[in-house]
């Protein structure tokens, strides 16, 4: 489960990452907050900032890959850490001099979307450079774990802070600026001899272009980046939902916030420590199960009458969403060529995050006028639409069998290889010397039972 760690430079990043990851979770709790004060309790206001955060995916994250691809990973990004830490920063000292009004979020949001979209790309096909593909699918799962580990930490801690300071955000935006310094150290700490750097790609015209044919022409990555797509713009906005819930159907405060904010991180972790003992490559129906299996979930926390039921089933969404988002790029890193990963993982992130534009404030709309329970409801419905479209595609012309055991409970869903057609056995059987329809030789006749 932990076999990644054996590798120093992973380490250092691991543990730097850690203590990032908290402060960059204490600043997305803090920021809600502060856009819920700021606008007196929108939801749209909510979406708008989640999704000018999250636009400059759609924009800039082909740029990061290309960066991936051509320059030195390392180097890359500390420079973009060091942007992330001073827009904290900035946000910060605005909070803590009560100069901060609303289209001041709204643009840091935006230039810090812009920076994350530049290292989100270069950080995850920096993993393979630090581990080498032996041990990729245990070190991706190992990240969610610390990227969730940090989620269960970083929200009680900030939704304590504001407690405590009376509703003020600021301490949670410095911190977060504090913690890019430990991510930078422990980068400039690498052996640098140690990675397994990848070839770089030459500058060259097309590159972009080059990436699209790539995934076009293979339907396994098509498949997984649609999910992801669908799952990231409908499913993934329980920044807004659970703090819709919290404040406008439950009547809680910034703590009880956090608190549900760690519920949900509590699954995600359970879900990415899980996840961490699969070495291989996933197959294309365990996406297909544990997105359905999110959506169904996600239905089912919008229903829950009060606020003990729903923290309650919070942790087993959170552990599906995770399952499925660790599946989905461990799927996709080790299916693709070394000398394109930093590029197809910048198109599949544009899948995953860059439909939150569109979809957060949707669902921010949705959860002001139909009531905060419909954007879980709404989204789940969603995620499981699609889920049954992707398995249907993947069972054309195939054997689908659902097998549900109840002790212990599991379900797996079995898919034969495509039986050929007629016409193509019928080639086949004369290839090999037989009229079609005959009998080969050693098979059973007619009738018998196979061994």
């Amino acid at each position: 489960m932990f076999a990644a760690l054996g590798v120093r430079n992973f380490r250092l990043y691991a543990s730097a990452n850690l203590v990032s990851l908290t402060g960059t979770w204490m600043q997305r709790i803090g920021q809600d907050w502060l856009v819920l004060q700021l606008s007196g309790g929108s939801g749209i206001a909510l979406g708008v900032t989640t999704a000018l955060q999250f636009a400059p995916t759609l924009l800039f994250s082909f740029y990061g890959g290309v960066l991936a691809d051509r320059y030195d990973k390392r180097r890359v990004l500390v420079g973009t850490q060091a942007l992330m830490g001073a827009l904290a920063l900035g946000l910060g000292l605005l909070v803590a001099t009560d100069a901060v009004i609303l289209w001041h979020v709204y643009l840091l949001a935006a230039a810090l979307g812009v920076a994350s979209s530049l290292d989100l790309p270069v950080r995850q096909s920096f993993v393979s450079e630090m581990v080498g593909p032996e041990r990729l699918a245990n070190a991706v799962s190992l990240n969610s774990t610390v990227f969730n580990g940090a989620r269960l930490v970083g929200p009680a801690v900030a939704g304590a802070l504001i407690g405590l300071a009376g509703g003020d955000t600021a301490p949670a935006f410095l911190i977060n600026a504090a913690s890019f310094v430990v991510t930078i150290g422990a980068l400039l700490a690498m052996r640098v001899g140690e990675l397994r750097r990848s070839p770089p790609v030459a500058r060259a015209r097309g590159q972009l272009r080059e990436a699209l044919g790539y995934a076009r022409g293979r339907p396994d990555l098509l498949l997984a980046m649609s999910l992801a797509f669908v799952a990231g713009t409908f499913g993934f906005n329980t920044q807004i939902t659970i703090a819709l819930m919290a404040r406008e159907e439950f009547g809680l405060g910034a703590t009880a916030f956090g608190f549900l904010s760690t519920c949900y991180a509590v699954g995600s972790l359970s879900g990415a420590l899980l996840s961490a003992r699969r070495s291989a490559r996933p197959l294309q129906r365990f996406l297909v199960v544990a997105a359905a299996a999110f959506g169904v979930l996600l239905v089912i926390a919008g229903l829950m009458p009060n606020e003990t039921s729903f923290a309650v089933l919070l942790v087993p969404t959170g552990a599906a969403a995770l399952m499925f988002s660790v599946a989905c790029n461990s799927f996709v890193q080790l299916g693709v060529e070394p000398h394109m990963r930093g590029r197809i993982l910048a198109l599949y992130f544009m899948c995953f995050m860059g439909g939150t534009p569109a979809g957060a404030p949707l669902i921010g709309w949705v959860s002001e006028h139909l009531g905060a329970r419909w954007g879980f409801i709404a989204g789940g419905l969603v995620c499981v639409l699609a889920s049954v479209v992707a398995g249907a595609l993947l069972a054309r012309g195939r054997r689908v069998r659902l097998e549900v055991h109840l002790t212990p409970p599991r379900a797996h869903l079995r898919v034969a290889a495509p039986r050929p057609p007629a016409a193509v056995a019928g080639l086949v059987a004369a290839a090999d010397g037989e009229a079609p329809g005959a009998q080969s030789a050693g098979a059973p006749p007619p009738g018998a039972t196979p061994r």
